[in-house]
């Protein structure tokens, strides 16, 4: 049993993980109905299908446009006027899937789980489904999970969950908030070291 925790504690940490808080949602899933990757699919409210959607296609429509100069960076600005205009819609709609009585806060996140702080601990092995508000990107994600570790802390208990039916878009868009959160946190370290000199 020692060695399958373990298991799984080396997938979780597979990812480069970012301290960053979030909100989440945690929610219990059936155990006594098995779980497919096809039936989680299913399962995916269409709010979060559409946000990665819009988050995929900004990502690659606007990326071939910012190496050319002169016009083209006047198109580009406008796109991206276009693109924070569709933000805020689906920020809109995601929101009326964030259910008060499910809501935990998030700690970190990476491509492979997340963990999350609770008054009361959950049972290692529970299985779970997640979904993820992220402030970065629009980073707003739906993916099953399981609880692989517990720990007690001031503010309560800090659970580990690692992912285990996750669509390769949402995770690369995770892996690609980290990295982003990574960023803004060395520029504000760095302007912090500045103006300490």
């Amino acid at each position: 049993m020692q060695e399958l925790n373990n298991d799984k504690l080396a997938q979780y940490n597979e990812y480069f993980s970012i301290e960053h808080e979030f909100t989440t949602n945690i929610e219990y899933l059936n155990t006594d109905s098995h779980c497919n990757f096809d039936t989680f699919i299913e399962q995916i409210p269409t709010p979060f299908v559409l946000a990665t959607q819009v988050s995929t296609i900004d990502s690659v429509a606007l990326q071939p446009l910012q190496t050319i100069g002169g016009v083209a960076n006047q198109l580009v600005q406008y796109l991206n006027l276009q693109s924070q205009k569709i933000d805020l819609l689906m920020n809109y709609i995601i929101a009326q899937e964030d259910n008060a009585e499910h809501r935990f806060q998030g700690l970190s996140f990476s491509g492979s789980g997340i963990s999350f702080c609770a008054k009361e601990a959950m049972p290692v092995s529970t299985k779970v489904s997640i979904k993820l508000f992220i402030n970065i990107d629009n980073c707003n994600i739906y993916c099953h999970g399981e609880v692989i570790d517990i720990s007690e802390t001031e503010q309560g208990f800090q659970h580990k969950v690692l992912f285990h039916h996750i669509r390769d878009d949402d995770r690369e868009l995770l892996v690609r908030c980290t990295l982003h959160a990574q960023q803004k946190q060395l520029k504000a370290l760095s302007q912090k070291r500045k103006n300490e000199s």
